[in-house]
């Protein structure tokens, strides 16, 4: 049975090159979210292995998303995924619980690493 993997992202190109980066891999993404809040309603339903959250999106940004979900859910594996990240940044997702942090452009090879990471 493949891994879960929820990919929130307000772009949809994110999505599509994270869907492709997972092919013949042990992961598939089974759900989308284009915002914070969409991530939030649907973790429950979702259940997913891990999360990857993007950090700028409209609404509330990912810090703040990983964190609610992390309260409500703190066995939550959340990998936060940014062009735009500064060392402040970083120490605040790992603060928040966040399992890693990549950069994109996404690579298959660190991303998979990521994902088994989280996973431990």
């Amino acid at each position: 049975m493949k891994k879960r993997v929820m990919v929130v992202d307000d772009s949809r190109i994110s999505e599509i090159k994270i869907r492709k980066l997972l092919e013949d891999t042990d992961f598939e993404v089974a759900a989308y979210c284009e915002n914070g809040e969409d991530a939030i309603a649907r973790y429950d339903e979702v259940q997913p292995d891990v999360v990857t959250m993007d950090i700028i999106m409209p609404g509330i940004d990912g810090l703040e998303t990983a964190q609610v979900i992390l309260e409500e859910h703190p066995d939550a594996r959340i990998i936060m995924v940014s062009s735009l990240a500064y060392d402040d940044t970083i120490e605040e997702a790992n603060r928040i619980g966040a399992k890693g942090f990549l950069y994109k452009p996404l690579e298959r090879q660190p991303f998979l690493e990521a994902l088994e990471q989280a996973l431990i």
